[in-house]
Order: C-alpha cells, then structure tokens, then sequence
C-alpha cells in the first residue's frame, strides 16, 4: 500500500563447537529491569520486523519475538536485501521513526575476527548492525542506504563459539601495546551499540559472559547510552566499556536519542563498581568556532565529577570526525542544521578508509594542530586522562 509522502521529522570456515558453547534451545527471558522501562520503549517502541527464516527458527529470534506480541513480522531472503528499507530514498524523512519501530533479524554469515591494532587488538563478528540511536556523522548508513534500524544477528551461541577459539588460539599476550597492557582487546560492537541492543535481547549479556571466563582476552565497545541493566551482569574486569563523550552542545545537535553526556559521565563509577573497565572515546571531535573552549569545559567536567578510582584506570581514545559525500546528502533530508558543522569542504580533504570507503576527513596540517591543541587541553584539564590513541 502506497503511503502519503511525509514531512521530515524533527530530530531529537567453521570448527563444530560443543555443548558448552551453546544457548538454551529456549533462553529465560529477562525481564523486570531497564528493558521494560518507559525510557526504554521510547527508544524502541518496536512496530514491524523484518526476519530471515533462519534467525525466525532459532532459540534467540524466538527469544525475541515473544517479547513483542502482536506485532507483525514479514520474512525476507536477507538482511540486506529488504527493498522497502535498503535503497529506498523515501526513507529519509522517516530516518528516526525507522530506527524506533523497526527491527531486523538475521543470521549472520561471516565469521571472522580481523587484526585492528587501533581501538582493539582485534575486531570481532559483531552480533548486530545498525543502531536505534540517531547519531549524524555514523558510518553504518553509508553502506546500508537510507534506512539504519538495528539489525540483531540471532546465531549468538556461533558468534561467541568463534570468539573463544580464536582466543584461545592466540595464547597470553606477548607483550604491551597501546590496547592493552596484558589481554588481547576484542571489539564486540563495531557496528552497533552493544548498551541498546541489551534492550531487546541478551546477545550482549552472553558475549559479556563469554569474555568473564576467557583470562587473556577482554570485550570492548563504545556506547553513547547508559543501560543500568549492564551493572548485573557481572563481568570481572573482563570487558571495557567506552563512554563516547563530546560538548554538550554538539552532542545536542549531533548525537541524537542518546544520554546526555553529564549522564554519560556520571554512570561511569558505577560501572567501574559493577566489575568493568572503563574508558573513554573524546569522539568525535568537531571543528568549529569555539571548539576549544568547550572541549576545555568538557575536560574539567571530567575532572570535577569522575572520582579517583575512575580516573586511576582510565584512559581515552581521540578520534577526529570522518564524514561521507553520501552520508551528507542523506542528512540533507532529515537534519540539514548537522550539517553545517558536519560539512566543512574548505577544511576537509578525501581519503579512502581502510574498508575502501571513500570518505571526507580533516586535511592533514589542520587534523595535526587540533590533535596537538587536544592533547595540551587535557594536560591542563585532565591530566590523569591518558591518551591511549588519536586518530
């Protein structure tokens, strides 16, 4: 049925794994916490899904689903291949409505780990793509096009089976380097936020329980949401959790759906308290007038507010924003105002990623000189603040 056009909303090769590797053939919901919360429905007040077949039948897509009766579910051949989201244009007025009523279910394929070196030591097979938050300088959507619900990869108990062999393959670390003093670091959340997905299922709870019982290995993955239902899960220094902080009055215009900062900031001890280890992503960092000044304020709120056990173990990732010609003409049609500090041609310069993205970052001289400003900032703001990495 064809819908009246709408006006843009406002923004606000695998080994056999053993029976220990596997989930329940039906896992206990659980309910009862955050997950069931009013503030958790207004980010996911899920209204259609779209499911492989595969990811129907299995133990964690039946998991899901009978947390949403009622609602209506409609097969499709993949994940990626769901013509009415994927490469329809008429999206982009409803970018953030798609992201709150959708979800995708599938299997996902490709199990493989790849060296990083950066963040992490290694990026694992993420269980989800996409994301319920709306924030506009992500690169998820440049290769999804036009719509980026988060897709739930239902096959958990493969994806953490594959993670503890190539753990367990790698041995103890053998020396130092800037992920991790003595574990390998293992991204669990490239592609997604791990804290969101928490909402609807458990595959970030059984990652987090796979890595509680792996000595030489630890999880990892940057949020921009505090899900109080993470404090229960108990896992033993074994998983590091980012909070992606910027100014406030950036991440107002440009992380949208998302905890504010100052709460993003506050949660920080508990989680420490909680059994994590607890970093933080200075991310991204945009210049415009004034940038410095609030990144000078930022950093004394970190000082204010953080206490010492927090900031005895913490460390920081700097990472510049990276933009995308495709990228910025979606944003066009759903929030033309984060453009005009997202677009910046006279300060930005094209560079091909490591994915073979062609994509917009700041020219080289200017990226060097707010590096070097940053890092003086935090000397002078922050100064426990170690810089684990800048990019």
């Amino acid at each position: 049925m064809n819908r009246p056009p709408e006006q843009p909303e406002q923004p606000e090769q695998q080994a056999l794994f053993g029976w220990e590797d596997t989930v329940p053939a039906d896992p206990p919901d659980r309910g009862g916490g955050f997950r069931d919360s009013p503030r958790a429905r207004r980010m996911l007040n899920v209204r259609e899904v779209y499911a492989e077949p595969a990811a129907l039948a299995s133990p964690r897509g039946r998991q899901i689903l009978a947390r949403l009766p009622g609602v209506p579910v409609t097969e499709a051949a993949g994940h990626w291949r769901i013509p009415s989201l994927h490469g329809n244009d008429g999206n982009i007025a409803r970018w953030t409505r798609i992201k709150t009523e959708t979800l995708v279910l599938g299997v996902r394929q490709s199990l493989t780990t790849r060296p990083n070196g950066r963040s992490a030591d290694w990026i694992a097979p993420g269980a989800s793509n996409g994301c319920a938050m709306a924030c506009a300088y992500c690169y998820v959507p440049r290769r999804k096009g036009y719509a980026n619900p988060i897709t739930l990869f239902t096959n958990i108990e493969a994806i953490t089976a594959h993670v503890r062999r190539h753990v367990r393959a790698q041995g103890p670390k053998p020396e130092p380097n800037q992920c991790d003093p003595h574990a390998w670091v293992y991204d669990i959340g490239e592609n997604g936020d791990c804290s969101v997905d928490d909402l609807i299922c458990d595959n970030t709870a059984d990652l987090i329980a796979a890595f509680r019982e792996l000595p030489t290995a630890k999880a990892s993955f940057a949020t921009k949401f505090v899900n109080p239902d993470l404090l229960a899960l108990d896992p033993r220094g074994r998983t590091r959790v980012r909070f992606s902080v910027m100014p406030a009055d950036d991440s107002r215009l440009l992380d949208l759906r998302t905890s504010p900062v100052a709460e993003r900031i506050a949660a920080a001890a508990d989680f420490l308290d909680a059994g994590y280890e607890v970093h933080f992503n200075l991310s991204p960092v945009v210049l415009r007038p004034g940038w410095q000044r609030d990144w000078a304020e930022l950093l004394e709120q970190l000082d204010d507010v953080l206490p010492g056990r927090v900031k005895a173990q913490a460390a920081a990732e700097i990472i510049m924003l990276t933009h995308n010609q495709q990228l910025h003409e979606v944003n066009l049609g759903w929030h033309p105002r984060a453009e005009e500090l997202l677009w910046q041609p006279a300060a930005q310069e094209t560079k091909r990623s490591e994915n073979g993205a062609l994509n917009v970052r700041y020219a080289r001289g200017i990226k060097r000189d707010a590096l070097a400003r940053l890092r003086e900032l935090i000397a002078e703001q922050a100064p426990w603040l170690r810089v684990r990495y800048a990019f």
